[in-house]
C-alpha cells in the first residue's frame, strides 16, 4: 500500500498456490480477489477516503508450474454449459483468464501472473503465461499512476 499526504494512491494484492489442491484453492483465490476488489471500490464510490482520487489496484499471482497445474481440469456440468474457454483448460489457463477478466472488467488497474517450478523459483526463475500480464507491464502501468502524483 502507498499512501501519500492522506491519499491512498496504490494498493497491490499479492497472492501464490503451490498443488496440490488445485481445484479448492483456485474457488478460494479468485473469490478473494473479487471480494477484495468489491470492497475497496465500494469504499471508494461511498467516499471513505481518497476525495475521488481513484487509486492503482494491482493483483499480482504467482502459481506452481507443475504437472497438476499444467494438466486439464475436470469439468462438472449439473446445471449450465461451463464457458468454451475453460474447457480442456488446466489451472494455469485458468488463472490466465481470471487474471485477464479482473482487468477487462476493471476490477483491478493491472495484473500480473507468473509461474515458476519448485526447483528454479527459489533462484528467481519464472515465466510468464501471457505477454499482457507481464510483471514489466504491470510495473510500468504501476510507476505512471504513482508518477501523477509526485
Amino acid at each position: 500500500m502507498v499512501v501519500k499526504d492522506g491519499h491512498l494512491l496504490v494498493a497491490i494484492e499479492a497472492k501464490s498456490q503451490v498443488g496440490p489442491s488445485f481445484g479448492n484453492n483456485f474457488n478460494n483465490r479468485t473469490e478473494e480477489a473479487m471480494g477484495s476488489a468489491l470492497d475497496l471500490w465500494t469504499a471508494f464510490r461511498e467516499g471513505v477516503f481518497n476525495g475521488g482520487i481513484q487509486p492503482f489496484l494491482g493483483y499480482f499471482f504467482m502459481l506452481e508450474d507443475c504437472e497438476a497445474s499444467n494438466r486439464p481440469a475436470r469439468i462438472r456440468e449439473p446445471h449450465f454449459n461451463v464457458l468454451p474457454e475453460f474447457v480442456g483448460a488446466s489451472y494455469m489457463k485458468r488463472y490466465e483468464l481470471f487474471c485477464h477478466k479482473l482487468v477487462l472488467e476493471r476490477h483491478y488497474t493491472a495484473a500480473s501472473f507468473i509461474a515458476s517450478d519448485e526447483e528454479s523459483g527459489i533462484k528467481g526463475v519464472y515465466k510468464q503465461p501471457a505477454n499482457d500480464l507481464s510483471f514489466s507491464l504491470f510495473f510500468k502501468s504501476l510507476v505512471s499512476h504513482v508518477g501523477a502524483f509526485v
